[in-house]
């Protein structure tokens, strides 16, 4: 039960210290955007703050509706304690009054130098870094899959065991089916942040995210991944509620059968 007086922003620790800063804000943000916007996420390595974040939601119904369905949830492997922040967020009193600033700027979070995640360009330029190394490394592990895949004789649909061939995308079909195929997703999305998007649905199973054979509509790079879920009533629910899903601005994900 929350001890604080209600207000837009969550207080987060028994986070997991070992993962790197910008994964868990991304990851963060994956997780609790499905319940409203989400304008600041404040997370450090620092000593005073390990194992700690703060979500500032948008309103604070989305606020209290992520509390209520996030308190206790595993977070790389570690439950989560939320409660309702003790003070309003520099980037909710500065939306409230523009002319307002914060105390020492050494203080304030580096994500709201704009108002949003998404215009804090420096942010950008470190994920940017992290994302590029992490691309060169899953295109070389994809590549070295397509290598060995290109020895085989079988065709290029699903495979025996439920999964699909690295690199091609699957025909899509038009009743429901176990298993789902997402396309159009930023080069930030790992199978951790996808599976976080969808483990909140029943029957959940698995993830699998590797990069797309042909860019988007907009001729960019792009990722593709597959979710297995037990049943294809189970997968209904999730493909219903995520198709279409924004994972950040101007790229929202498509959800189909295959």
């Amino acid at each position: 039960m929350a001890s604080n007086q209600p207000n837009n922003t969550l207080y987060i620790n028994n986070l997991n210290d070992k993962v790197h800063k910008d994964e868990l804000r991304l990851q963060l943000l994956a997780l609790f955007t499905t319940y409203g916007k989400v304008i600041d996420i404040v997370a450090s390595k620092g000593s005073k703050m390990k194992g700690q974040a703060f979500l500032v939601f948008n309103d604070l119904a989305g606020a209290t509706t992520a509390m209520r369905a996030c308190e206790g949830m595993l977070f790389y492997d570690k439950p989560m304690h939320i409660d309702y922040a003790k003070s309003k967020s520099y980037a909710t009193s500065r939306r409230d009054d523009p002319n307002f600033v914060p105390p020492s700027a050494a203080n304030a979070s580096s994500l709201i130098r704009n108002g949003t995640l998404d215009n804090d360009k420096k942010r950008h330029r470190e994920v940017d870094d992290e994302v590029a190394r992490q691309t060169k490394r899953e295109k070389a592990e994809s590549d070295d899959e397509m290598e060995i895949d290109d020895d085989d004789d079988d065709d290029s649909g699903p495979q025996p065991n439920g999964t699909l061939t690295p690199g091609v995308i699957p025909p899509q079909v038009g009743h429901p089916t176990s298993r789902l195929f997402c396309t159009n997703l930023p080069l930030e999305v790992t199978d951790s942040v996808l599976s976080i998007l969808f483990q909140q649905y029943q029957g959940y199973r698995s993830t699998h995210v590797s990069m797309s054979p042909i860019p988007n509509a907009a001729g960019s790079q792009v990722k593709m991944g597959q979710v297995m879920f037990e049943s294809a009533e189970l997968a209904s629910v999730a493909k219903e509620a995520l198709d279409g899903y924004t994972l950040k601005k101007d790229w929202k994900m498509s959800v189909v059968y295959v």
